[in-house]
């Protein structure tokens, strides 16, 4: 393996361990910050406008992808540097760790019967509305989100930082970033936010694919079995409004024999989405489960990454 591929594989790997060991950064997360600029210029750019939110997504997302560039080269032939950047830029995109941590504490609550303490904290995961949600309701959402977010934060960066480098991992978390503020199907961003939702779903295409893969391959570490996961996520993983969430669903779904998907409500708006499997309705030890598949999943993920890195 050459240097520079050596160094960003080892980078991919540093930065991988400091997510599962320190999880985000406590003070001045570079995401949060990305977020917050990102929404300085929305409020003062936006329109009910696919040209202009198309421009606002290549502003943002170029941007921080040009910085990603601008370092790669860089460190074209100082392989400690390239190691270090990477590392450094793995550890800020990754959400792993956090996303175990809510999934815990979520199945924690959800344990004592704590309803009204679950629904204020579903939205750390999801934007769901909560109101009225019962346990099993608030497991299946904890669920489809852990598995959804294993691909979005932990199998999608891997993979670009892999094939791309420190501008795959920045650019990759910058489109995210900007799908979750805008790439809503809601009056305000149905077309200001189109461009950002477009080119998350190309973003994370061939990465919800190979996690929903991944899935199927780890589900007997979570006690489940790999035969259910493939056959659902083959037969179902199409029936998600999104063409990327429902492979990783359908996939988490089977491998835990539960059913997922259904009726959904988002600041008022319903969206009936199809059912993923045929088991039962989740419950809060399904959650505890869909975590320890999720960490499966990441480990299986880091292995391909550093196969592929280029």
């Amino acid at each position: 393996m050459p240097l520079r591929q050596a160094a960003t594989a080892a980078g991919l790997v540093t930065g991988y361990v400091a997510d599962a060991v320190f999880g985000d950064p406590r003070r001045g997360h570079p995401v949060a910050g990305f977020g917050r600029a990102a929404q300085a210029l929305e409020q003062r750019v936006w329109a009910d406008s696919k040209v202009r939110g198309a421009a606002y997504t290549a502003v943002c997302a170029g941007t921080v992808t040009g910085l990603g560039v601008a370092a790669q080269l860089l460190t074209r032939k100082r392989p400690f540097a390239r190691f270090a950047l990477t590392a450094a830029s793995t550890w800020v995109v990754l959400g792993g760790r956090g996303l175990a941590a809510e999934g815990t504490r979520m199945a924690r609550l959800l344990d004592d019967g704590d309803l009204p303490g679950a629904r204020q904290r579903l939205s750390h995961l999801c934007a769901r509305d909560a109101t009225g949600l019962d346990t099993e309701q608030l497991a299946r959402a904890t669920t489809e989100s852990i598995a959804e977010n294993t691909s979005d934060a932990v199998v999608a960066p891997l993979l670009w930082g892999a094939v791309a480098g420190i501008p795959g991992l920045l650019g990759y978390r910058a489109l995210n970033t900007l799908d979750a503020m805008v790439g809503y199907r809601s009056p305000k961003y149905a077309n200001f936010g189109w461009a950002s939702a477009r080119a998350d779903d190309l973003a994370n295409l061939v990465p919800s694919r190979v996690g929903a893969a991944l899935t199927v391959a780890s589900a007997p570490l979570a006690g489940g079995f790999a035969g259910p996961a493939f056959r659902t996520w083959r037969r179902d993983g199409k029936h998600h409004p999104s063409p990327n969430a429902g492979q990783v669903e359908a996939a988490f779904a089977g491998a835990l024999g539960v059913r997922l998907g259904g009726t959904n409500s988002y600041g008022g708006r319903t969206e009936r989405r199809g059912v993923l499997g045929d088991g039962r309705e989740p419950e809060p030890v399904d959650v505890r489960r869909a975590v320890r598949l999720s960490r499966a999943v990441g480990l299986a993920a880091l292995a391909v990454a550093v196969a592929v890195t280029r």
